[in-house]
C-alpha cells in the first residue's frame, strides 16, 4: 500500500531512531550503574512511591514482570530496608508493599544522580540540536504517559 509522500511513517522513525535508542540507553545505564540498584528496582519503587502500598500482583502487572520476577525483586529491596510488607487491614492474607524511609531517601538520591548523568549526555549537543531536544521532551514524556506494558502484552499474545 503506497503512502502519499507527506505522510508521516512511524514504521520509518523507529527503524531510524531504534539502533541510537538502545545505544544511548545502554550508555546511560553503563553511566548510570554507580548505584548497586537495578533499573527494575528502581522502576518497581518509582512505582511504590506515585501509587503508594500496592499488591505484588499489583507491581507485576504494572511493571509487566511476572508475579515469581516481582517477588523476587521486592524480597531483594525488604533485605536492604528499602521497602516493607504490610497487611491488609480488611484480609489478614493480603500482602502489600510499601517504601521505608530509606528507600524513599535511596530512590531521591539515584533519580537526582541519573538525572545529572543524563543532563551530562544532553549538555554535549550544540545549541541548535539542544533547542530541538528540548521540544522532543515533551514528545517522549507524552509516549511514555500514553504507553503501558498491556499494550506490549496484548501485542505479543
Amino acid at each position: 500500500m503506497a503512502t502519499p509522500e507527506n505522510t508521516i511513517d512511524p514504521m520509518d522513525i523507529a527503524r531510524r531512531i531504534r539502533p541510537s535508542m538502545t545505544k544511548l540507553y545502554v550508555t546511560y545505564f553503563r553511566i548510570a550503574d554507580q548505584s548497586d540498584l537495578t533499573g527494575p528496582q528502581l522502576s518497581i519503587m518509582a512505582r511504590l512511591h506515585q501509587n503508594g502500598p500496592s499488591r505484588i500482583s499489583q507491581v507485576a502487572q504494572e511493571e509487566g514482570i511476572r508475579m515469581p520476577t516481582a517477588s523476587n525483586a521486592l524480597h531483594q529491596l525488604e533485605q536492604r530496608d528499602l521497602v516493607r510488607r504490610i497487611r491488609e487491614e480488611t484480609d489478614r492474607r493480603g500482602v502489600r508493599v510499601e517504601l521505608t524511609a530509606l528507600g524513599e531517601k535511596e530512590l531521591k538520591r539515584v533519580g537526582e544522580e541519573r538525572t545529572r548523568f543524563l543532563a551530562e549526555m544532553i549538555a554535549t549537543l550544540d545549541d541548535e540540536n539542544l533547542r530541538k531536544a528540548d521540544e522532543l521532551a515533551d514528545v517522549i514524556n507524552t509516549l511514555a504517559e500514553t504507553y503501558n506494558t498491556a499494550q506490549i502484552s496484548n501485542k505479543s499474545e
